[in-house]
């Protein structure tokens, strides 16, 4: 059984953790697939747009435990985080904010540790209103080290950032929306991700990745990001979905080709 499973519907594609028994913690395995699934969207130009969830209405309780503690994976997860370059561990999140196609984080249930860094890796969260969240690598004596660095950047400000990772507090879904770590509550947080997905998928598939570069650079290199907004209007005036974008507002019927861009 696949520890991570994809349905991609009409260019949207929805992403679930697998592991329902164990509340979906990330066992060594599932981050792996994590990385393959990613890199399998970032090769499929038909895609439009990606919702991450969990099965059995659980986002992921966080890192399973039992991985971490079983003596042969010590020498594995040291090499990784010795080894120059991006471990397995942060590979296995930023790799969705890398993706050329936007990533929406549809949560609840449970989004502990390493469940809470693959959130907030998504370029958009949909929170339950009951949705237990924490940054709690503290409590088990360790540091969040899955990009969170990159990932919680501009969401809240730093004293609120070491807060949070210093207590390994839970807080609920309206606290989250609160100090900006989720971006809509819903009742029905799949849905409403699907819902946005829907709408991001009306548009020129090359704007979006145009959108997301632009704007991530603006928040983690701002010193590019006005050369950025010219580089790409210019790939995009160029480029065959911008002409179609215009014919698609007077005629909905217009179909967009394939994603031009990286």
């Amino acid at each position: 059984m696949a520890l991570v499973s994809i349905e991609i519907n009409d260019g949207i594609a929805t992403v679930s953790l697998n592991r329902p028994e164990k509340r979906n913690a990330m066992s060594f395995d599932l981050l792996r697939e994590l990385v393959n699934v990613a890199e399998k969207i970032k090769k499929d130009r038909n895609i439009r747009c990606v919702v991450l969830t969990g099965e059995a209405q659980v986002f992921s309780a966080g890192i399973d435990l039992s991985d971490l503690n079983d003596p042969k994976n010590k020498l594995y997860a040291a090499w990784e985080l010795i080894k120059p370059g991006q471990s397995l561990f942060q590979k296995a999140f930023l790799i969705w904010q890398e993706l050329p196609v936007p990533v929406i984080a549809a949560v609840e249930g449970f989004c502990f540790g390493a469940g809470m860094q693959l959130a907030l890796a998504a370029d958009i969260r949909i929170a339950h209103p009951n949705t237990q969240m924490s940054i709690m690598e503290s409590r088990w004596g360790l540091v969040p080290d899955m990009g969170l660095t990159r990932s919680i950047k501009g969401l809240v400000g730093i004293d609120l950032a070491k807060e949070l990772s210093l207590t390994a507090r839970i807080f609920d879904g309206h606290y989250a929306q609160q100090i900006g770590l989720v971006t809509h509550l819903d009742e029905q947080p799949l849905n409403k991700a699907l819902s946005i997905a829907q709408e991001m998928q009306q548009r020129s598939p090359d704007a979006l990745v145009a959108v997301k570069r632009v704007l991530d650079a603006m928040q983690n290199t701002p010193n590019k990001a006005l050369r950025l907004e010219k580089i790409w209007q210019l790939k995009l005036l160029l480029g065959k979905n911008s002409i179609l974008a215009r014919k698609k507002d007077k005629n909905p019927e217009v179909q967009f080709q394939p994603r031009q861009y990286k």
